[in-house]
């Protein structure tokens, strides 16, 4: 390409000068291509370890004028082609007008002027794609591509500078992570290193330091373990890796490929070597930090952070920390975890001012509230800059609707510092949960109003207890005072200061009367809520009467959910549970409806109406337990993973005894899965959930923790799984919850208590005290940490689980091995991902459906089987596979939906590599019949007929009529009686057995199919070894065909006149049976044959004896190259691949000038002329053969029989075809291989 005009001082210093004129120099960097010697391995060697550009453009075009020392690049090539076009556009262009000048400087300047020029055009037609990509960085990707070989498509996300261990010597280089691979290159003194690695094929990343290996980074698949060392940042290369690795498999678990996000704001300052893509996976990483901390919404995006100080009013200080602001949020999280956090919505927000400055407040800023309350804050370095992206968002908030801000004034009618809403007595049947004023609009859920959309089903079935009277009510009343006086201290509602003290008062448990609207606060489910009004009673009324396997599946669970609760002892419970969700599964079809669902939901809508039952269940399954409720539970595994490294950590004694007996794995999903609510009663369980909401999924870790720290002692004892699972069961069944005002719910026990000693009770409170002062110093974000590393396993886990369920499932029908199969599975598995993400459309993610069976979720399309096909079959048909490849995919493709699945794909494979001749070439004649042969006909009947059944079905028909004429009427009879069902039953067997197909079932082939089947084998036999003896021995097998197929239709049709014949054939239809369309090859000999079939259509009306003359002097042209020779024609590949040509082969051995067989070879010899001339060319349509014939005429013949019974091996074959996708790509003309040599 052309270059800016940059000074080069010593011209010759690692360059060779290849061609020169008086003005320009056109030069090759020593050490590439050909030759090179020492020097040469030096300066690969260092272009390498120094990321020289050089490596990209070895060859460049210098100014120069003869008495100045300095020399001016212009131009710059990665292959010689592109250069010389350069040099010889200078040559033509400019050498001319250069001589006229007589100053060398206005040589010079003329020559930077041109090139300028010539830049700025092409600058100007090509349109910029990636514009904050710097000039290194497109530099580094473009090395990247030419390297390893990688499409457009494949964005380079950073590259590193390290060393890769191989063995004990490490190999400096470059490492390359793009959005799919992680690449490596290395070159040192003609020692070359590439290694190119799919993340979807990581299994294991860890950062560690040995002795053996420095501070250093371990890439672990299922093959190999890779170690890169020597790193600048190593934290940084490692985070990237780990997010990139988490891309993958998130694509694993749910299709969701990476999209770049072309919104990002851009940077205030030029960023140096850093890409648009790696600021998008920073912003990522940044959002999903934001988003968890603060448990904001999915599609909340930050814009940016800045330290500050707040003044909190409870305890009069200024409290460190960091401000955080969003499109529709302000937060702050102090320095000191358990300080402050607060969230302030920006629907909320009524002013943002700029307070005056001082001494003790520098750069305040005051934000104001609708609710009253006003929080300052201080110390901002960028009080202005903040101000303004404030204001920006705040005229973008959407302003709310009349019915909403009334809604939310009754919220604050009671306090107007704080979000609340006027409690009513809650003996009042009408008594609704704080937060219902929202949802106290009419709600008609497709059946009227009913009671659950307004409070929640624990007041509308509490029954009148005398523990409200007694000294449990007495402890109620005085939790939600504790709660009140908090309220009126810290705020209430979204903007509530949360601190240490408000930890503490859920850890002793919510007040019943404030549990639904606290689990709304502190689940974030409360923001979803408010911002989409109206959205639950419409998902309610969409799904309404919509039947799927979800609906049917909550359906047989509605009555499984707490069964002992008054609640859902009736119709309006179960009805409630119903609608909620119904509504989520139709929201969210990727998880529909999974077990455990029903449990949660049961209790949710205990303490809160539909709409914030909904909302809570989202917020559970999207944000707080992710991929937990999906239909491989992939989070639970996840966790249930983090719970055993934790045993390890803190229970190392237990941990060992524990995976002995197996048990973590099978208590921690139903623990985890049901949040303990099917395994404690539920008066405990529920206060489990209450911290779960406010603290996460750390706190269900640490209780686990304590639970199985109380039980230490008895585990150790145990001999088996099943007496651990009852000492537990024991345990958890015994937790009580001694402060509980509801009626006890009788608990349905998992274990029978036994033995003559009453159960130890354990107190909820208590347990959830243990768990914190021994298991507190858990981090969220060390759980996240560890959830990437365990995600990565259980997901790679999965898919190995997949592939052996899939490989157990063919083993049985298919002549391949485990090992095989397992191979052939991974090559087809990474077909069907590189569409993903490298096709020029989305569709190919769309196919996989995870509700599908193992079998079924991976699916190609015909392009993808194609490249497969003509890289792993033992039948190469030159420029004619991929003809082949779109038969064979017709065949296997029997539900017509352009897919097929791995099964299919195997038993196509199968066929060509198994069995014997027979089997074989049933195959390949298979492919020469519909639905193979002639997929554009889709709407004639001849394609209606022979789809799917057409060879069992016109088959099974002559039987009948030959079993119908064998035994009489009987059968008719027999066959009308509807209440036979002993007929049905036969017919049904008849069906059975029509799978083991036998080769009488096959159909014959017609004179067309048959021209097809021969022009095949004539490709097939190409660069064989033994290529000149297979195309005499299929050429001999074609004549003595074609004479047998001509002797069996005076045998199976009455005698009809030639003339009568040559009429019928001309006005024959042109859709025919026998007619299908030929493949595009044929198109190629329209233009030879035209003249013959104009020919020919004219002789067709004459005499007969001039036909046959006219006939038997092409055969006699068509011998005349001599028997011994009969492919001479056939030389070049043009020829061979020429329908017509072959046709001619087929028949020149002389042994056909027969007058029987006259109407037969001008078929031939027109077969691949244009469809206008075939319509008018006489087409035998009685002519035909059967495989019978084929498969004994070729037995006839060695070669033939030598070749077909030949084995192949697969593994090879898949070897090679991975060394082909790894090849460099051809555009790069780099000779590497030479350099290193």
């Amino acid at each position: 390409m052309w270059l800016g005009p940059e000074e080069v001082l010593l011209a010759g210093a690692l360059w060779v000068t290849e061609r020169a004129n008086p003005f320009f120099l056109l030069q090759r960097r020593r050490g590439h291509g050909k030759g090179g010697g020492l020097t040469g391995l030096l300066v690969g060697t260092l272009d390498v370890v120094l990321d020289s550009s050089a490596r990209v453009a070895p060859y460049r075009i210098l100014h120069q004028t003869q008495d100045s020392q300095v020399y001016w690049a212009v131009a710059c090539g990665s292959s010689r082609k592109e250069i010389t076009k350069h040099w010889e556009w200078l040559e033509n262009n400019l050498l001319q007008t250069l001589s006229i000048f007589d100053n060398e400087e206005d040589i010079t300047t003329f020559v930077k002027g041109k090139i300028h020029g010539i830049i700025a055009e092409e600058n100007k037609n090509e349109q910029p794609q990636s514009e904050e990509d710097p000039g290194k960085f497109k530099e580094a990707e473009l090395k990247m591509r030419k390297q390893f070989g990688m499409p457009e498509v494949e964005k380079l996300v950073n590259y590193y500078s390290c060393s890769y261990w191989k063995g004990r010597v490490p190999r400096q280089g470059w490492l390359y992570l793009t959005v799919n691979h992680l690449c490596f290159y290395s070159f040192l003194l003609g020692k070359e290193v590439t290694l190119v690695i799919q993340w979807v094929d990581v299994t294991q990343l860890e950062k560690n330091a040995t002795l053996l290996f420095p501070e250093c980074i371990k890439v672990s698949t299922r093959d190999s373990e890779l170690y890169f060392s020597m790193f600048l940042n190593i934290n940084e290369t490692f985070k990237l890796m780990e997010q990139l690795a988490n891309i993958a498999m998130r694509q694993l678990l749910d299709n969701e490929s990476f999209l770049q996000d072309k919104s990002l704001p851009k940077p205030r300052k030029p960023l140096k070597n850093i890409s648009a893509l790696k600021r998008d996976l920073d912003a990522r990483a940044k959002n999903e930090c934001y988003r968890a901390t603060f448990r904001l919404p999915k599609d909340e995006c930050l814009d940016g952070h800045t330290d500050c100080t707040l003044w909190t009013p409870f305890n009069k200080m200024h409290i460190p920390g960091q401000m955080f602001v969003s499109n529709n949020y302000i937060c702050f999280a102090s320095k000191a975890e358990e300080a402050c956090h607060l969230i302030i919505p920006l629907r909320e927000v009524t002013i943002v001012e700029k307070a005056d400055s001082s001494s003790v407040l520098p750069s305040p800023l005051s934000i104001s509230t609708k609710s009253k309350m006003t929080f300052f804050f201080a110390n901002l370095k960028d009080r202005d800059f903040l101000v303004q992206r404030i204001s920006d968002f705040l005229q973008r908030t959407p302003s709310k609707k009349p019915c909403s801000i009334e809604r939310e004034w009754k919220w604050n009618l009671a306090d107007p510092g704080c979000e609340e809403v006027p409690e009513l007595p809650s003996s009042s049947p009408l008594a609704v949960s704080p937060t219902s004023a929202l949802s106290n609009r009419p709600v008609n859920f497709c059946a009227g109003e009913v009671p659950t959309a307004s409070q929640g089903l624990l007041k509308l079935f509490r029954r009148n207890s005398e523990e409200l009277l007694g000294p449990k009510g007495a402890k109620e009343k005085m939790k939600e005072e504790s709660w009140n006086i908090h309220f009126s201290e810290y705020g209430r509602g979204m903007c509530m200061y949360r601190t240490a003290k408000t930890r503490g008062l859920v850890q002793k448990g919510i007040p019943e009367n404030l549990r639904g609207e606290l689990w709304l606060l502190f689940s974030g489910a409360w923001n979803e809520m408010v911002t989409h009004p109206g959205y639950y009673a419409d998902l309610v009324e969409k799904s309404m009467g919509k039947y799927s396997l979800a609906t049917e599946e909550i359906e047989r669970d509605l009555h499984r959910s707490m069964p002992e609760h008054p609640a859902f002892q009736n119709e309006l419970g179960i009805a409630a549970l119903r609608r909620v969700l119904t509504a989520y599964a139709f929201r969210n079809p990727t998880i529909g409806y999974c077990q455990a669902m029903n449990i949660v939901t049961s209790v949710l809508l205990l303490y809160c109406n539909e709409e914030e039952a909904f909302w809570l269940l989202v917020a559970l399954c999207e944000r707080m337990l992710p991929d937990y409720y999906n239909t491989r539970v992939v989070g639970a595994l996840v966790d249930q993973g983090i719970f055993e490294e934790l045993t390890r950590e803190y229970l190392p004694q237990l941990s060992e005894k524990m995976q002995d007996l197996g048990v973590i794995s099978t208590i921690s999903l139903s623990w985890f899965l049901t949040l303990f609510l099917s395994v404690m009663p539920f008066e405990s369980a529920v206060v489990i959930v209450d911290c779960f909401f406010y603290e996460g999924i750390k706190f269900i870790l640490q209780v686990s923790l304590a639970i199985l720290d109380a039980n230490m002692e008895k585990l150790l004892q145990c001999c088996d799984e099943g007496e651990a699972m009852t000492i537990l069961g024991r345990y958890l069944d015994n937790v009580v919850n001694r402060q509980s005002i509801s009626p006890p719910i009788p608990h349905l026990h998992a274990l029978l208590t036994s033995g003559d000693d009453p159960p130890l009770e354990i107190d909820i409170f208590e347990l959830i005290k243990t768990s914190y002062e021994k298991f507190s110093n858990l981090k969220a974000d060390d759980i996240e940490q560890m959830r990437f590393k365990q995600r990565l396993k259980v997901i790679q886990s999965l898919e190995d689980t997949a592939k052996k369920s899939v490989v157990r499932a063919v083993s049985s029908d298919i002549g391949f091995s485990i090992e095989e199969l397992e191979e052939l599975y991974v090559v087809f598995k990474a077909k069907y991902l590189m569409s993903c993400y490298w096709g020029n459309n989305r569709a190919a993610a769309a196919r996989r459906d995870q509700s599908l069976p193992y079998l079924e979720q991976y699916r190609i399309d015909m392009e993808q089987f194609k490249e497969l096909f003509i890289s792993l079959t033992p039948w190469s048909c030159g420029a004619h596979t991929p003809v082949l490849a779109g038969r064979l995919f017709r065949l296997l493709d029997e539900n017509r939906d352009c897919l097929i699945n791995f099964k299919e794909f195997v038993t196509g494979m199968s066929g060509m590599y198994h069995g014997d001749l027979t089997e074989k070439l049933k195959v390949l004649y298979k492919l020469h019949l519909p639905p193979a042969l002639n997929p554009e006909e889709t709407e004639s009947a001849l394609e209606a007929t022979s789809y799917f059944t057409e060879d069992v079905t016109t088959e099974e028909t002559q039987e009948d009529k030959e079993r119908r004429s064998e035994n009489g009427p009987e059968k008719e009879e027999k066959g009308t009686s509807p209440q036979d069902y002993r007929y049905y039953l036969r017919m049904w067997a008849k069906e059975k057995e029509s799978k083991k197909e036998t080769i009488k079932d096959l159909p014959k082939m017609s004179q067309e199919q048959f021209i097809e089947l021969c022009k095949t084998l004539y490709n097939m036999f190409s660069e064989d070894p033994v290529e000149q003896e297979l195309y005499h021995a299929i050429a001999t097998v074609a004549s003595l065909l074609l004479r047998i197929g001509e002797v069996g239709k005076k045998f199976s049709n009455r005698p009809m006149r030639k003339s009568e014949d040559c009429k019928a054939n001309n006005t024959q239809d042109p859709v025919s049976e026998e007619e299908s369309p030929t493949s595009e090859q044929s198109q190629n000999s329209a233009v030879e044959q035209q003249p013959q079939a104009d020919h020919e259509d004219k002789t067709c009306g004459d005499a007969q004896p001039e036909k046959t003359q006219q006939e038997n002097q092409t055969l006699g042209d068509g011998s005349g190259e001599g028997q011994g020779s009969p492919l001479q024609l056939l030389s070049d590949d043009e020829t061979k691949d020429d329908m017509s040509m072959s046709s001619y082969s087929m028949v020149s051995t002389g042994s056909l000038q027969c007058e029987d067989i006259a109407d037969d070879t001008v078929l031939v010899g027109c077969e691949g002329s244009s469809s206008a001339a075939r319509y008018g060319s006489t087409i035998d349509t009685d002519w035909s053969i059967s495989f019978e014939q084929i498969l004994a005429s070729m037995l006839t013949e060695t070669a033939l029989v030598n070749y077909f019974e030949k084995k192949v091996n697969i593994l090879q074959k898949i070897k090679d075809q991975k060394k082909v996708e790894r090849q460099f790509s051809s555009s790069s003309d780099y000779e590497l291989s030479s350099v290193s040599g």
